[in-house]
């Protein structure tokens, strides 16, 4: 399998303008909104976003895995014991889908269009 690294970190938010401005006014982080309950930062040192959709957002902070090949990369982590927690799902600018790990810590993977 190619090598695959973490390129993103997603977050969550209770609520989005008050998860923005604490880490504004903390780290000095720029935000650009996707919507109601999205929004990605910039400014920390790896690209991230935070989620405060309750239907959507995860318990814990995400690490989000950038692959050449969602399918194979999805095939790998079933191989290895990993299972598949959210199926492939489009979001603009790729797919993604998300897995947990033998002891239950979710990521998620995903391919740029």
């Amino acid at each position: 399998m190619p090598n695959l690294k973490i390129v993103y970190l997603e977050l969550p938010a209770q609520q989005l303008a008050a998860s923005k401005t604490f880490y504004t006014n903390l780290f000095g982080w720029t935000f650009q909104d996707y919507g109601p309950t999205y929004a990605a930062f910039s400014g920390s040192g790896t690209d991230g976003g935070l989620n405060a959709d309750p239907a959507e957002r995860t318990k814990a902070p995400l690490p989000v895995i950038e692959s050449q090949n969602l399918e194979q990369t999805e095939q790998e982590i079933l191989k290895a014991g990993g299972k598949i927690s959210l199926p492939i799902f489009s979001f603009p600018g790729g797919r993604r889908f998300h897995f947990t790990d033998p002891a239950g810590n979710e990521l998620a993977v995903m391919q740029s269009d």
